[in-house]
């Protein structure tokens, strides 16, 4: 049974505000229960998981937010994007929220990278992270496949491209990375779009694009924490999307100790849009299965 959709019009209306070193950040809240943070992917926003954010908020108490630069958040001219940065404005929303328990990780794309950083802080004791879920993302700076777009917006030119990107622009790049039959509506480009064109995005789209090498410097700190077995991991990942798709996978199994890792065929690098069925589906099993640990340690 498909599940939902929120109207971009509507999921707005459901945002609240909290500055984060006096930048105003758009975010949402629902349910009740464990805390779930949805950490979302470049270009879009958080916005890219409406289709889970009701059955989750029927379980979990769940969280997320535009980041610094994305969405409906603001997005400074003159800023250096950071994802070191974006971890912290996480662990602000948190505090800001005041959740003091272990908190549980979904996250796609860029957000992978900021979920990676929370990891590691887990393990240097100033978080508590108590399990993650990784959709398509660049885990691995030696498997990301970036599209053109992505490189020609690191190079010198970056900020030209930045400037004339457009609606056409978005379309004939999504239209390399989503699966074969699970392209998105132009209605729903029209609302991607709405998204990055907000509070003149597309000016600072060669500042985001920084995280790409930042990645790199990162790699080793990262993919240490990972291999560590105190937090869950689960990679749910559409096969074939070109950026980080069955190849990504493939690296993340002889990486990681006991990998546990889901294929969704015919998928591209949106599938908790392509779809959202059955990451759900995935995702819930994957709690199923980590509930005794989690109880157990927080009982220890």
């Amino acid at each position: 049974m498909p599940l939902a959709q929120i109207p971009l019009r509507i999921w707005r209306q459901r945002s609240q505000i909290f500055l984060f070193r006096g930048h105003a950040i758009r975010y949402w809240v629902a349910g009740q229960g464990e805390p779930l943070l949805l950490i979302h992917g470049f270009p879009t926003a958080s916005w890219d998981w409406h289709y889970l954010w009701q059955p989750l908020a029927q379980r979990y108490r769940v969280i997320t937010c535009d980041m610094l630069g994305f969405g409906d958040s603001a997005k400074p001219a003159d800023h250096t994007y950071s994802l070191l940065e974006q971890a912290d404005l996480q662990q602000a929303l948190l505090a800001h929220l005041n959740v003091r328990q272990g908190v549980h990780v979904l996250a796609h794309d860029y957000g992978d990278s900021v979920a990676q950083e929370l990891i590691a802080r887990h393990y240097e004791a100033r978080l508590n992270v108590a399990s993650c879920v990784f959709l398509n993302g660049g885990l691995f700076p030696e498997t990301h496949r970036p599209v053109l777009a992505q490189k020609l917006l690191l190079s010198p030119l970056g900020w030209l491209l930045g400037r004339a990107f457009s609606r056409q622009s978005l379309v004939k790049s999504f239209r390399q990375i989503f699966g074969p039959r699970t392209g998105p509506t132009e209605s729903v480009l029209d609302d991607f779009w709405s998204l990055i064109e907000a509070h003149h995005g597309p000016r600072i789209m060669h500042k985001l694009i920084a995280y790409i090498p930042e990645r790199r410097v990162q790699r080793d700190r990262w993919v240490q924490a990972m291999q560590r077995d105190d937090v869950p991991l689960r990679v749910i990942d559409g096969a074939l999307d070109p950026i980080s798709g069955e190849h990504m996978v493939a690296r993340y199994e002889s990486l990681i100790p006991n990998p546990d890792t889901v294929l969704l065929s015919e998928i591209g690098h949106y599938p908790h849009t392509e779809a959202p069925v059955q990451v759900l589906k995935h995702y819930l099993a994957f709690r199923e299965n980590i509930a005794p640990r989690c109880r157990k340690v927080a009982y220890s």
